[in-house]
């Protein structure tokens, strides 16, 4: 299992403020089928701590769906997105379908 965005990438947009239990809560989210993901151990060690500028998900098929997780986890729990990571998300959402996305808010 990893998490769709990874904790130090998490700590970076935000989650540095947060306190313990806050950040525990994050770390073991299962309010959201979206924020864990079960992955290859090669896939797990290749994405590492990156966001969506450095790396994207090696099946082009589901980058759209990757993309739109991400933001939803980001939302989720109040993440920033920087400049790089939105231009990255932009450019990968253009070429997808527009399909709304529900979140529910953790914090």
């Amino acid at each position: 299992m990893d998490h769709l965005v990874p904790l130090a990438e998490a700590w970076d947009s935000g989650a540095s403020t947060w306190t313990a239990k806050e950040r525990e809560a994050y770390a073991n989210d299962l309010g959201d089928a979206r924020a864990l993901i079960a992955v290859s151990a090669a896939s797990n060690r290749s994405k590492a701590d990156q966001d969506l500028s450095t790396w994207q998900p090696p099946a082009k098929g589901y980058r759209c769906q990757y993309a739109t997780d991400r933001v939803a986890d980001k939302t989720r729990w109040g993440l920033c997105i920087d400049p790089t990571e939105e231009a990255a998300l932009a450019e990968t959402l253009s070429r997808c379908p527009d399909v709304p996305v529900e979140v529910t808010l953790a914090r």
